[in-house]
């Protein structure tokens, strides 16, 4: 009789081993990462794709019935609102804490980088030398009056930006700063990144802030183009940075083979993987960047915990409103 329950035993074990994955994250940038964790492991991993509010709300409805195990968004802010909802959990893992820098995780260990993202000035060769510029605050300067292009300030990126600009400077500094890239904007915020490169590109501005993916992707395609990156607040606080990252869920039934995927998305053998495929920096100060983003030069990040971003997200959505930063 013992054989008889045998099939059921392995069937039982093969479903246990496998880990279930919301990503707002798209499949051409997760599934190579997630083959090579199979392949590694024998833990297969199922994923669906949505946008970042929609994977909230799911995980929020579906409470203890989620048959997510693991949370993969963009940007700090949204975990951080990932967390601040209760659908994600604390974990303990000192793989996780050895590869990934303490600034670019949760001080509770809810969410973890697994990629980073600069927000950097992007500049027009032919009308701006490099040493005219210096820093994100310089920007409000009037000598760029009618000179910079901003993406709207309805997208996460440039809130994060801000937030962490109030946790520096304080909300009142900030306000006079966004004010002043207000009073310099050379037409109305634009819908994306992409669109304020092509205007900078055209010379319909001079300068720009960007993630450097986007400059990378639009180079790649067009390598003529008159834009350079230029890395500002290198003699003091350093490069905005944001990450792409996850975290494991509240009520995950996989817990275990979840922070195993975590763990090997922050390995040396995983990060260039990870990070190469959207032409992002590796979350692991032990893994080199591409040599495409390589290329773009070495920089200072700014060491202040990206948690700020997502606790003051809210502050700076207020402020930019003020600041009439549409």
């Amino acid at each position: 009789m013992t054989c008889c329950f045998l099939p059921l035993l392995v069937v039982n074990i093969a479903q246990a081993e496998q880990v279930i994955v919301y990503s707002a994250r798209i499949e051409q940038l997760i599934k190579p990462m997630f083959d090579a964790f199979t392949s590694e492991t024998g833990i297969q991993v199922k994923f669906t794709t949505d946008k970042e509010g929609a994977l909230l709300a799911r995980l929020k409805a579906e409470g203890k019935k989620t048959p997510a195990d693991v949370l993969i968004t963009a940007d700090v802010g949204n975990l951080w609102e990932a967390a601040r909802a209760g659908v994600l959990k604390s974990v303990s893992s000192p793989i996780l804490e050895a590869n990934i820098p303490t600034y670019l995780r949760d001080p509770q260990g809810q969410w973890f980088g697994l990629s980073v993202r600069a927000r950097t000035i992007v500049y027009n060769t032919q009308k701006v030398k490099p040493s005219d510029l210096s820093s994100y605050e310089d920007l409000a300067d009037p000598k760029w009056k009618g000179r910079l292009c901003l993406r709207t300030s309805k997208k996460v990126y440039n809130q994060s930006l801000v937030a962490m600009m109030i946790a520096e400077h304080g909300e009142a500094e900030t306000e006079k700063i966004v004010r002043g890239w207000v009073a310099n904007l050379a037409t109305d915020p634009l819908p994306d990144d992409t669109r304020a490169l092509e205007f900078v590109a055209a010379g319909r501005c001079d300068v720009t802030l960007v993630n450097t993916y986007y400059y990378g992707r639009l180079i790649e395609s067009n390598p003529t183009l008159p834009l350079a990156v230029f890395w500002p607040n290198q003699n003091n606080s350093g490069v905005h940075v944001n990450i792409s990252g996850a975290g494991i869920t509240q009520f995950s039934k996989n817990e275990r083979s979840a922070i195993k995927l975590l763990e090997f998305l922050s390995s040396e053998e995983a990060q260039n993987l990870f990070a190469d495929v959207n032409m992002e920096y590796p979350v692991n100060p032990q893994v080199k960047p591409s040599p495409v983003v390589s290329a773009w030069g070495a920089f200072k990040q700014n060491p202040m915990n990206i948690v700020k971003a997502g606790e003051l997200q809210t502050t700076a959505v207020k402020l930019m409103d003020r600041a009439g930063y549409r």
